[in-house]
């Protein structure tokens, strides 16, 4: 099982890595995915490792990263996101950062929680695809809670009803997100376990 109980070098390292590759991705296409209005986010990716090598701390840290990096974004660089900011930049800070911060937790805490049932193989594909849709579930719906009667999400949202609108929403990032967060979350935490770096073999 990952030890959480202390950050030493090899695990700032880590976390300085994880955050360092965030900040990357966020900057190039490879963060980011747009399919018309939505932004489909690979970014749970790398808060996933975090989370499975550090637990809830280091989740919410690089999810505190990612949200930091979605934010910037409601500066100009982003439209639609610059829009919500004009109404509430205080929701719209929740709803970048404060949202990443609880998906990057809550995946790990589902990792140690996963880690005491089945082996470390099994948790780090199921680690990803929760931390994906965590993230999904707490941003689209602190948009509609935060910002469901702007002309922005209304004009989005259409007649849907709240839950109506979030099963329609998640439902196109389940697609890709998960399996993707799941896939790669595999392979680096496979690989991050056989280095020692995170797993039972940790040192």
């Amino acid at each position: 099982m990952t030890k959480t109980n202390k950050f030493g070098t090899k695990e700032l390292c880590l976390l300085g890595l994880m955050a360092a590759i965030v900040v990357l991705m966020s900057a190039t296409p490879l963060g980011y995915l747009k399919i018309g209005t939505l932004s489909v986010s690979l970014l749970m990716i790398p808060v996933s490792i975090a989370a499975i090598a550090l637990g809830p701390v280091g989740g919410a840290i690089i999810g505190a990263v990612f949200g930091f990096t979605s934010f910037a974004q409601c500066f100009g660089a982003d439209p639609f996101g610059t829009a919500l900011a004009s109404y509430n930049i205080v929701a719209s800070f929740a709803s970048c950062v404060l949202a990443r911060v609880l998906a990057g937790a809550g995946a790990g805490f589902v990792f140690k929680l996963l880690s005491k049932k089945t082996n470390d193989y099994v948790a780090y594909p199921v680690t990803g695809i929760v931390a994906a849709l965590l993230n999904t579930l707490f941003f689209m719906g602190s948009l509609v809670l935060f910002f469901g009667n702007t002309p922005e999400v209304a004009g989005w949202k259409g007649d849907l009803n709240f839950f109506a609108f979030l099963v329609v929403a998640v439902g196109i990032n389940m697609i890709i997100e998960p399996v993707a967060a799941g896939l790669v979350t595999a392979g680096v935490g496979t690989a991050l376990n056989k280095a020692k770096f995170i797993g039972v073999n940790a040192a």
